[in-house]
């Protein structure tokens, strides 16, 4: 839409790279990109092959993937450079190098993507949830929430929002381990880009711990899915309303083995869920009475 009319008859220049309203003139965007072929044709298959060149455009990149290198002994022959073109090819080197965190923010996006790719990989999350919290990071950095406030706080709770919006079974413990910082500075800053930010994460279900807990704890499939079934009979009643879905999910499999006659000691399970013994028996009892009413 034009900020100027509020026309939304927009106009895209493919050649001067410029989005104009038709009905004022106004110049929208001059910044946009061309996702077309950067190298010429000179066959039938390159002009049919659409791929593109460089690597693809990433957020948790500090860069966004537009990064040059400049690097290399050699010149373009394959001849080995004298003294003196080895020493401008350093001094470029360092100059490109200094240019590409010249300004505070693209210093921050620097350590804070880094920290981002450590703890996404000691978490195990997939690579969508990755570019998740790099979206909620920058989103958060260019609100100036961050100013004078811990990057690798806002790098966790970026992570947490991500692995709440996607719906990926991770806790906010388990985050705060993988961080730099202790529990209750992740879990303040949590709070404060949900509010600040305005996100309304979904609410977990017990239900999505339930792999997870069954791996960790090396139930048979059998108790699995009894688990699932036990909190799917549960499902809108007072026993999972307002819980803690850890600790009803490691009730849900405490009854379940219960019922196929496994047995295993309460403080393991409590530990693989992330809860205490007291918080398991009494999900346990609550799971038991509800299902022995409705039967």
């Amino acid at each position: 839409m034009c900020p100027l009319c509020n026309s939304t008859k927009i106009f895209t220049d493919i050649n001067n790279g410029e989005e104009v309203c038709t009905k004022c003139g106004c110049v929208v965007n001059d910044t946009i990109m061309s996702y077309g072929k950067d190298r010429q044709s000179h066959s039938y298959e390159e002009h049919e092959d659409k791929s593109r060149h460089g690597f693809f455009i990433t957020k948790s990149s500090y860069d966004r993937g537009f990064n040059t290198v400049i690097q290399g002994t050699k010149d373009f022959s394959g001849t080995q450079m004298g003294n003196e073109a080895a020493s401008d090819m350093k001094r470029l080197q360092r100059h490109d190098n200094r240019s590409k965190v010249n300004d505070t923010a693209m210093r921050n996006l620097n350590v804070a993507m880094t920290e981002l790719d450590r703890m996404t990989s000691a978490l195990h999350l997939p690579s969508n949830a990755k570019e998740y919290a790099a979206h909620t990071y920058r989103k958060a950095l260019t609100m100036d929430l961050i100013r004078g406030r811990s990057i690798d706080a806002f790098i966790a709770a970026s992570v947490y929002v991500a692995c709440r919006v996607m719906s990926i079974p991770r806790s906010l413990q388990s985050v705060a381990d993988e961080s730099k910082r202790d529990y209750q500075e992740v879990s303040m800053t949590y709070r404060f880009l949900l509010k600040k930010m305005n996100i309304r994460p979904p609410v977990d279900s017990p239900q999505k711990y339930i792999p997870k807990l069954a791996s960790t704890l090396g139930v048979s499939r059998s108790v699995e899915r009894l688990a699932v079934d036990i909190l799917m009979a549960a499902k809108g009643t007072s026993a999972l309303t307002g819980k803690d879905p850890r600790g009803v999910a490691g009730a849900a499999l405490y009854y379940a083995m219960e019922i196929r006659g496994e047995h295993m000691v309460q403080r393991r399970i409590a530990d693989a869920s992330d809860t205490t013994e007291v918080t398991l028996r009494n999900r346990y009892r609550e799971l038991k009475r509800v299902l022995d009413k409705n039967m």
